[in-house]
């Protein structure tokens, strides 16, 4: 018995170095990936060695990133690793949920001491900066915050309520807080979040127009007044991609088109283009889909409506504002879009110059507490 003892583990010490060395051999004949599709993120290339960064420690740090994200057929490791995860019945991986009816549901995280109060000092800043411009905000609950009942029974699940309460309490007198949590919790089951993606679908985004259009005195469009079509029932969005949870069913993202379309200019300011459409078709063909909505992010977008009634509307936001803007049209001669992440002019400037009369900030919870960019609002 001792004797094949030891052959057995002569064995599995001679599998576990071929395997070793078959690994490292595949990670020097694999050339680098510089995007994961998979994960719809740039991949970290070889950090550039000095002895100022090895000494500050930030070439280990950068090194052993490199080699995380170029490791051989990462992709097949990870949802390898979060399958067993499931096995073992673990309903957190990356921060992301595993969530009941497919849900996958992004953890919020609270941010570092002083953090909010440096935002309000920004948003103060701008205030003082804009007395006429009439200012609103909605700072949209996350899918953590409306559906706790599709998460596990461990989740932390007042963190982000909190949170929301506290920069509410803070936020300057002259700003008019949209609070969309009541309606979009009453619509939570028809859905107003995707199950793969942290963004709030096209139904959440009419939800929250609704609470708009009450504070702003807008009068609404109803419903029945748009034609809803699915762009695409194959949308595996960041959530699937960050988590690397992969036995999940897709999401399909539909478009609201007036029944009635008015000519519209679409001006990317930065990129000196111009479009008709509020939507890039093109980009269903790509991972991350919902750049359907004004072709992903941009610093500055003009649009020019068919509206004759000299109203100007500044939006100031995240990607949710994306899907939530083509509701907006009927209601504004022109509305410009600035996503303080790309947008590097002064603000302030630009809403005294243009005769901008209206503002809204829209932003998830997630980004405006984990993002620094609000505070370019003041510079």
């Amino acid at each position: 018995m001792d004797g094949n003892g030891k052959f057995n583990g002569k064995c599995l010490a001679l599998l576990l170095l071929l395997f070793t060395g078959m690994v490292v051999v595949l990670n020097l004949v694999v050339p680098d990936r510089t995007f994961s599709e998979t994960e719809n993120r740039v991949l970290k290339q070889m950090p550039q060695f000095s002895m100022t960064a090895l000494l500050s420690g930030t070439f280990t740090s950068d090194f052993e990133t490199y080699v995380s994200d170029q490791f051989a057929f990462r992709d097949l490791w990870v949802g390898a690793k979060t399958d067993m995860d499931r096995l073992l019945g673990k309903k957190e991986s990356n921060g992301v949920y595993l969530g009941k009816d497919g849900y996958l549901i992004q953890k919020f995280v609270p941010p570092a001491e002083g953090d909010l109060q440096a935002k309000i000092d920004a948003i103060q800043a701008f205030d003082a900066a804009t007395p006429g411009l009439r200012k609103y905000m909605m700072i949209v609950p996350t899918a953590a915050a409306v559906l706790q009942d599709k998460l596990p029974k461990y989740a932390d699940t007042g963190a982000e309520e909190a949170y929301l309460n506290k920069f509410q309490q803070t936020l300057p007198a002259r700003f008019n807080f949209v609070d969309v949590f009541p309606a979009l919790y009453a619509k939570r089951e028809q859905p107003v979040f995707y199950k793969t993606d942290h963004h709030w679908t096209t139904k959440g985004a009419y939800t929250a127009y609704i609470e708009l259009c009450k504070q702003m005195g807008l009068n609404p469009q109803k419903e029945e007044d748009f034609i809803v079509r699915q762009a695409t029932h194959e949308f595996y969005g960041s959530l699937y991609s960050k988590s690397g949870y992969r036995h999940v069913q897709p999401d399909s993202i539909e478009l609201y088109r007036p029944q009635h379309q008015e000519k519209y200019t679409v001006t990317y300011v930065d990129e000196d283009k111009t479009s008709h459409s509020l939507y890039a078709p093109e980009q269903l063909e790509k991972k991350d889909k919902y750049a359907v909505f004004l072709n992903g992010n941009h610093g500055l977008i003009r649009i020019e409506t068919a509206q004759t009634n000299g109203k100007k509307l500044l939006i100031v936001k995240d990607s949710y504002a994306n899907s939530f803007i083509p509701f907006l049209l009927q209601h504004f001669s022109e509305i410009n879009v600035v996503d303080l992440r790309y947008y590097e002019q002064d603000l302030a400037e630009f809403v005294n110059r243009q005769g901008i009369q209206d503002m809204l900030l829209l932003y998830n919870a997630n980004t405006f507490s984990e993002d620094p960019s609000i505070q370019y609002l003041s510079e």
